[in-house]
């Protein structure tokens, strides 16, 4: 136990222009309905006006919203039928508001299967991005990962995919330290078996890749992933421990984002890349690099488990007004976790209102036993 002293201001940051040297997606979290009578393995119960309210506010500070993702409990309490409904309510409310989204295309209706069952699940699934108006991201399969039994296999279904995709699609690739099920995806355990194969992808239907989000937390790996990208092909970081050096970049290119850390950092990460679109890069690294603790803290092994400090972070920051997860996640990070998340976001001014932030960290402190 030691004393910690909170800050009494937020740090100043606005809603601004659209963002134009990167682009630039956050990953957002749902929010649960804390009054429904549900059990872990129930399905979802979501409060549609909270969860859409956190959109319009990541819209808000320009950045485009990445739905249905890992992010939002994709396979960890959000099944299919639950991921159909926030897709098709999000892609709407983005219509309404002018927002950028991309949606999340996996195959979590299936346990497992064959390949052409496998193949058929993705069709089901995006076709419901597609009907709803917003853009596809091909997310990593786990009955894919099970199924196949070679690099052809991954080169069949999503060459099928790509063949029939109306417009460009995000490819992703979710490392086993995102989702232990995907160990050995693109046919290999050997990144380097794994990423000439992803590339065979790439290179068979280049016209319908928009681009890649890789999120393998190797930032080297990613660097020499995108310089053998097919012109055109964007990057787009999913590394939560590097993303500030992958998206100022070097003199061979830079990775655009589309990150879970900027669910808690949205405005700052926004705030950030204006000032890269001015061509600062030193100010860009100056206002992101100090997040980056933060965010290795929430993403520290098992890694998987990350949503549970963006959800508490959200909470606290006031926008929802309880800390509840679908399928009880909120029980999946301990105490010293918690409090260590809120003085590195409180030191970084994330909190609109931080004496609210207080107030319910103090709450929680209180309901594990704690009385300072």
């Amino acid at each position: 136990m030691r004393a910690y002293e909170p800050r009494t201001e937020p740090l100043a940051l606005t809603t601004g222009a659209p963002l134009t040297s990167r682009t630039v997606f956050s990953a957002a979290h749902v929010v649960a309905d804390p009054y429904a009578d549900t059990t872990p393995d129930s399905p979802a119960a979501v409060d549609w006006d909270a969860t859409l309210a956190f959109r319009r506010h990541l819209w808000s500070h320009g950045l485009g919203v990445a739905e249905a993702m890992d992010t939002a409990q994709r396979g960890m309490g959000l099944d299919w039928a639950g991921a159909a409904e926030l897709i098709r309510r999000s892609a709407a409310e983005a219509k309404a508001a002018g927002g950028r989204i991309a949606c999340g295309v996996g195959t979590d209706q299936l346990a497992g299967g064959t390949l052409a069952e496998v193949r058929a699940a993705y069709e089901e699934q995006l076709a419901v991005v597609e009907e709803s108006g917003a853009q596809a991201i091909l997310m990593a399969s786990r009955a894919l990962a099970a199924t196949a039994k070679s690099p052809d296999d991954y080169l069949e279904v999503y060459g099928h995919l790509l063949r029939q995709a109306a417009e460009p699609v995000i490819l992703h690739w979710l490392g086993p330290m995102f989702d232990p099920a995907l160990e050995g995806y693109w046919g290999s355990s050997d990144l380097d078996a794994a990423t000439d194969t992803f590339l065979e992808v790439i290179a068979a239907h280049p016209d319908k890749v928009d681009g890649i989000k890789v999120s393998l937390l190797d930032a080297q790996r990613e660097i020499d992933l995108r310089r053998r990208l097919p012109q055109g092909v964007r990057c787009y970081t999913g590394d939560d421990f590097n993303y500030p050096e992958l998206i100022a970049g070097d003199e061979q290119g830079f990775s655009h984002a589309l990150l879970g850390i900027f669910d808690p950092l949205g405005p700052l990460a926004a705030e950030a890349v204006r000032v890269l679109d001015t061509g600062n890069t030193e100010g860009f690294r100056a206002l992101l690099d100090p997040t980056v603790e933060l965010s290795r803290h929430l993403f520290q092994a098992p890694t998987r488990f990350y949503k549970t400090g963006v959800v508490f972070l959200a909470w606290l920051a006031g926008h929802q007004s309880h800390f509840t997860m679908v399928g009880g996640l909120q029980s999946a990070r301990s105490l010293p976790h918690f409090a260590r998340a809120y003085e590195l976001a409180d030191g970084l001014g994330l909190f609109p209102d931080p004496k609210l932030a207080e107030e319910r960290m103090r709450t929680l402190l209180h309901l594990y036993g704690v009385t300072p």
